[in-house]
């Protein structure tokens, strides 16, 4: 479980994030929600250590944690833009981490990353490159990229901000999955009916300084 309290952050001395609180239960999806400019790229980098919070208390298992030191350790990123790298297939990119970060034998990371690849439905193009596929194949791509990691929460900025309908759908179905596999999941958004369909809860972000659940 990820508790935070009391997050705090400005940047010029205009108050971005006033006091923010929120919980994610294990195997849960939390969605922010509300309008560009509201502050919810900012919580989600000040949670998982991209950026650094003015002060907050942050606590995953009821044990404190710094994001800046541990935010690796517990949290994966799905980018709003992806950041797959261009010169990579799509399984170099899947095994890329493991390998340099975990210290990953290729035999194990290829052996986890066709594990991957085939729960996401991405068998067909894992020798490809990003400027082959589809908006949907690089969110999933970036998707089974974070899972290779093995995070604890797995978090999305905007997952469905460059899709069209029917693949917001298949986001959707996605993180539905990974949620019935016990995958918990934080999730920045301003499309409110895709949270409606995903969430176990919301916290909805009305204004830049302010926040409700």
């Amino acid at each position: 479980m990820l508790t935070v309290r009391n997050l705090n952050k400005s940047f010029n001395g205009r108050q971005i994030l006033n006091n923010v609180d929120l919980t994610v239960n294990d195997g849960e999806v939390l969605c922010i929600v509300g309008p560009s400019g509201a502050g919810k790229t900012t919580l989600l980098r000040c949670i998982t250590g991209l950026e650094e919070a003015d002060s907050g208390e942050f606590k995953f298992n009821d044990q404190e944690f710094n994001p800046q030191t541990d935010g690796e350790r517990i949290f994966g990123v799905v980018f709003q833009d992806f950041n797959l790298f261009p010169n990579l297939s799509v399984n170099e990119n899947i095994t890329l981490a493991p390998r340099l970060v975990k210290k990953m034998s290729v035999e194990k990371a290829d052996q986890q990353a066709s594990s991957l690849e085939s729960e996401l439905g991405l068998d067909k193009v894992k020798d490809q490159y990003p400027w082959q596929l589809s908006g949907g194949q690089k969110q999933r791509v970036a998707i089974a990229r974070a899972l290779a990691m093995k995070p604890q929460i797995l978090c999305y900025d905007e997952p469905t901000s460059a899709l069209d309908p029917n693949l917001r759908d298949e986001v959707a179905k996605l993180i539905l999955k990974l949620k019935q596999g016990g995958t918990t999941q934080l999730i920045i958004t301003h499309d409110m009916d895709f949270a409606q369909k995903v969430a176990d809860q919301l916290l909805q972000v009305q204004e830049i300084g302010s926040s409700q659940k």
